[in-house]
This record gives C-alpha cells, structure tokens and sequence, in this order.
C-alpha cells in the first residue's frame, strides 16, 4: 500500500499541468480605446516648449487654460447635460491643453488639481440621469474620470512634492458613525478604492475593457460607541479578514480614493443609518464564518467572495446595487490569461468600474508621492504583456517547478484545515498559483528593465517620460517578450 501511495503521489507530482479551461468571454463588447497617439505626442511637445520658454512667457497661457476650463465646468454644472454635448469635449479639451504647461510651470498646479476634481463631481452628479448600460455614457464617463486623472498625474509626476497627498472632493453629509483617520474623516459604511503595489494588482487594474487606476475594494465599519475603525476586505491569499485603519494603510498602496452613498438615494434617505447597517453586515459574516476568496468572480456567489463583492453583497441586502454599469472582459487573450488563474466569469465588478457609480461621491484622494511614478512602470509593463496576450502569448509557466507547487498546494491544505494560510491560496490550483508566480516573476524582471531605460530617458531630456512613453519603452523591450507557453 506504502509503495502504491508512492506512485500516486509520484504521479500526481510529475503530471502536466490542468488542461486550459474553455473561456467563453462576453459577446458584443469592445474595449476602449482612446487611439490618440499623435495627441500625447503633441502634449508632450507643449510641455517641452513651456520648460523652455520660461513660466513668465507661459503664465498667460496657464491662466486662458483655467478659465476656458472655468468656464465649462460652469456651463455642465447649470443645466442637464447627457453625454454626447460638446461641453465635455471643451472641458477635456482645456484641460488636457492646460496640464502641460502647469507640468512646466507647477504654481497653478493645486488649481489645476481643483478643477479637475470639480470636473469629475459635476460629471457623477450628471450621470445620475444618464443610461449606464450605454455605450455613449460608459465611455464618457471614463474619459472624464480616468482621463482627467490621468492628465493631473502627469502633471504631478513632474512637479512632486507641489501638492498635498490628501485632495478633498464632495464634502457628502453622512448620519453613520464616524471617524478621522489620518485626517480624513470616514464614515461606516463607506467605499475605499485602492491600488496596490503587486504584479497582479496591475493586472486587475487594467484588465478590463476600460483599464483603471484601482485594483481593490473595501468596506468601513465604524463602532457608534467607541469609534474603532475596521476595514473589512477580501484578500486572495486569506479571502474574506477584517483589519484595523491602520493594518490597512499599512498594506503598501499606492492610492486610496474614499466614496460616499448620497444622502439623497431613496433607500439611504428613508434609513440614513443603511450605510452603516451594510458595514455592520460586511463585519458580523466576516466573524461569523470563513469566506475564501472567490477566484471565479461569480458576483452572485456569497459563499466565497472577491473584494468587490463584500460591499456589492453587503449594500445588495439593504437595497443598493452598486455597480450600475457592470464590468465587461471582452478581449479574447486578456480572458484566457485570467480563465487561467480561474476566472469564470466575464462580466462582473472590477474595482476601477466602482468611480462612476453615480450613487457615490468622491469624498477625498490620496495619492503615495512616489507612487504614482512606479504605478506608472507597473501599468506600462501589464499593458504591453496585454497586448502580447492579444497576439496569442500565452501565461509564462515553468513547468520544472510544478511538481514544487504541487507539494506547496498540499501544504497549504492542511495549513487552511487548522484555520492557517498557506503558500498557495485556498481556491487556486497549483498550476494557476504557478502562473500568477510567473507572471509576477517577468513582470518584475520587465519593470526593472524599463526602469532603467525610463531613467536613462529622463536624464538625457531632463525630465521623467510620460506614461505614453513608458508603453513605448517597455514595447521595446523585445528581450522581455512573453513567451508562448502550451
């Protein structure tokens, strides 16, 4: 029996990986694309001349920019505006025009920073009345909100140090128990939006058809008496944990956006406290019972659960679904790489969707100040290994290590029966725990690779490339090529 109890495990050891899973990805998406490279170039030029035309030659500039910008913002914020009028095209317009030279010349940079905040709430107010569901408002949505983003952080990138890490948005009344952390005052019951600093964080955050800044999810609870502040999130290596503020921040991040249910939302105006009563939820079923973590993303499935779904479940049973406008994975390589870790499901809640939920303001940012810049790195190197899935690469996998993992995974089975996390997580299989490690493993070794190109760049012209550049740069790093894996 010993001997026979061998060769099994002998053979399980040694046999090939699983057989890739069948992915059968939404019919009738198509991600966006803002194919406007000869635009970015021409930012760049403009901000290459205000650096040499000097801050007082530009000021005049800087101040026509603003107030072009003032201007529409004024005009979307005095009547209806749907999402085709023309008002949003100026605003992105001046904006998109005034960065470069407040990148050059940073004094106007935290009024820039103002109107690009106000920019994004008068857009959420608006959508309010807008059909999610369309196409038209998706992508307008996402321009305003991830593009203005994207012009402030570039601005930021060349400026650091100009403006606060804290940036104030709506000031959004909240009857649920409160708290300051850090100087932030949260409620129980709100959202924190966060991107991490992992491989895989990068990944989440770009894969889908409107590739964002976010990769995580998680829900505030806020005791009424003593005030205690718990983070209550879904981990993929532990599932579903509860965490203090301050383990929570300590978790590298690179930026952390808090949102707020609208007072005025039917459900919240008839119980001001249903905030709070989602978070108390979240809270008691994360104590009551183990939740692993839910690597399908099946949304509808609260026997395991991903980040999105502690809040989506949680405010789901007191009336609010969040994620008006669901998630689509519509491209074919980007969805055979995640069914390969264990994707199931293509149409679900991604992180970054959760900003243009219109029942939710934009309460405060925050933003690491050197962050942005590796965000920068880690985004440009997942965009192109994206694109290199697109083209048929498969998941980079070493299949001598399998029999490792393998024994990894069966460690990690009897560390989750005592109650313990293992190596690999409860829910992955070894050869999907083996990818994601490789994946993690080129990722890195790329980003070190143009790291050192980008930083060779910006010494020869003085200044740190642009994301545009940095994709750019790590699309020339041929030696980095994903390698086909069958």
């Amino acid at each position: 029996m010993l001997g026979a109890g061998l060769l099994a495990a002998g053979a399980w050891l040694g046999w090939p990986p699983e057989p890739e899973p069948v992915t059968l990805v939404p019919a009738g998406g198509t991600p966006f694309e803002w194919r406007q490279d000869a635009r970015w170039d021409a930012l760049e030029r403009r901000f290459v001349a205000a650096r040499e035309a000097g801050c007082e030659a530009v000021a005049g500039a800087i101040e026509a920019g603003l107030q072009e910008l003032r201007r529409e913002l004024d005009d979307l914020s005095a009547a209806a505006a749907g999402p085709d009028a023309s008002s949003w095209d100026e605003a992105e317009r001046a904006l998109f025009a005034t960065a470069p030279l407040v990148a050059a010349c940073p004094d106007a940079l935290a009024e820039l920073a103002r109107l690009q905040g106000q920019l994004r709430d008068v857009a959420k107010r608006q959508s309010r009345s807008w059909d999610l569901a369309s196409r038209t408002a998706r992508d307008r949505l996402y321009r305003v909100l991830h593009g203005s983003r994207a012009a402030l952080d570039e601005a930021i990138l060349q400026a650091p140090g100009r403006l606060p890490e804290v940036l104030p948005g709506e000031d959004v009344p909240s009857r649920a128990p409160a708290a300051v952390v850090h100087g932030v005052r949260v409620h129980s019951g709100d959202l924190l939006l966060s991107r991490g600093t992992a491989p895989v964080s990068a990944l989440i955050a770009r894969g889908s058809d409107y590739p964002g800044s976010f990769s995580h999810v998680a829900l505030v609870h806020v005791a009424p008496a003593s005030g205690a502040v718990s983070v209550v999130e879904a981990h993929i290596e532990r599932g579903v944990a509860v965490a203090s503020a301050e383990t929570y921040l300590a978790d590298a991040k690179w930026r952390i956006v808090v949102l707020r249910p609208r007072p005025e939302l039917p459900p919240v105006r008839r119980n001001p406290l249903l905030p709070h009563r989602a978070a108390s939820l979240a809270l008691a079923e994360a104590h009551a019972r183990h939740i692993p973590y839910d690597f399908a993303m099946d949304a509808f499935d609260p026997a395991r659960m991903f980040c999105s779904e502690v809040a989506s479940w949680a405010y789901g049973l007191q009336g609010v679904r969040l994620w008006m406008g669901p998630s689509r994975i519509s491209s074919p390589g980007l969805a055979r790489w995640l069914g390969s870790f264990g994707v199931r499901h293509f149409e679900s809640q991604q992180p970054s969707d959760l900003e243009a939920d219109p029942q939710l303001a934009v309460v405060a940012e925050w933003r690491h100040p050197e962050g942005l810049w590796e965000d920068h790195l880690y985004s440009a190197v997942v965009e192109v290994m994206l694109e290199e899935a697109e083209g048929g690469a498969a998941v980079p996998m070493s299949r001598a290590r399998l029999p490792l993992a393998r024994l990894a995974k069966a460690w990690s089975w009897v560390l989750n029966r005592l109650g313990r996390v293992g190596p690999v997580p409860e829910g992955l299989s070894a050869t999907a725990a083996l990818r994601s490690s490789e994946v993690g493993r080129v990722h890195r070794q790329r980003v070190e690779r143009l790291q050192a190109s980008a930083e060779e760049l910006a010494r020869r012209q003085g200044y740190r490339p642009p994301y545009w550049q940095l994709v750019r740069l790590a699309r020339a790093d041929t030696s980095g090529a994903t390698h086909l894996v069958r």
